[in-house]
């Protein structure tokens, strides 16, 4: 993000936090909550709920920041906090669903099977012919606008809440797996199914915007 200052070193925040700089909360505040957010609506029912959890965090870490060991990264230590605060909000509102467990509309498969080759036919469980994916050219102008970046954010905001979470975690907070099998208490192949599943339904949206857009483009130039 344009203007956004880097964070210290977790030693340095660590030391701030400890002394009390209100300048370095604020940044780590602003810096982490809208992250913090996206993962707390997953465990439960409203935005209102998910702002208090974000803000019972905040307060549980200045009370406890004294007693950061430095096992984990300090973010990481924020968030497990959060998850523990959010997951007991959720089970007051009885809104939390075990992560180990799929829900229904996750047990299709990711790709249309129509997209395939039969299994009568050669080379069948290959692309079919025209089902392929297709390289696609982003017109400069939807990129400036932000079209595919709003596509991207309004597929995110239809994923169901599990599978957000994980895609959160993983490609706009940048953890690795392991770090989000032990936050949300999940099994390395639970990771993976719900990564792929949320990534697979990314894909398709993208996918469909792109091809209108093509459309569109090869329209004017026939124009």
């Amino acid at each position: 993000m344009a203007g956004a200052r880097e964070l210290p070193s977790d030693e340095v925040l660590v030391q701030r936090l400890r002394d009390g700089d209100e300048e370095t909360f604020a940044l780590v505040l602003d810096t982490w909550s809208g992250g913090m957010l996206q993962l707390a609506m997953s465990f439960v029912s409203t935005k209102a709920t998910a702002e208090e959890a974000v803000q019972d965090t905040w307060l549980a870490v200045i009370k406890g920041i004294s007693d950061f060991e430095g096992r984990s990264a300090l973010k990481t230590w924020v968030y497990r906090i959060l998850v523990n605060t959010a997951k007991a909000r959720g089970t007051k509102e009885s809104r939390t669903v075990p992560f180990a467990s799929l829900l229904p509309e996750e047990e299709g498969p990711t790709v249309e099977p129509s997209r395939f080759r039969d299994p009568g036919e050669r080379y069948a469980g290959h692309w079919a012919v025209g089902r392929e994916p297709r390289n696609w050219h982003i017109p400069e102008d939807h990129v400036l606008r932000g079209e595919v970046r709003e596509v991207i954010a309004q597929a995110l905001d239809e994923l169901p809440s599990r599978l957000r979470t994980v895609i959160t975690l993983r490609d706009l907070e940048g953890y690795g797996s392991e770090e989000v099998c032990s936050l949300l208490e999940i099994s390395p192949g639970n990771q993976r199914v719900l990564l792929h599943r949320a990534r697979a339904f990314l894909r398709r949206k993208l996918e469909n915007y792109l091809s209108g857009a093509h459309d569109v483009a090869g329209g004017r130039g026939r124009l």
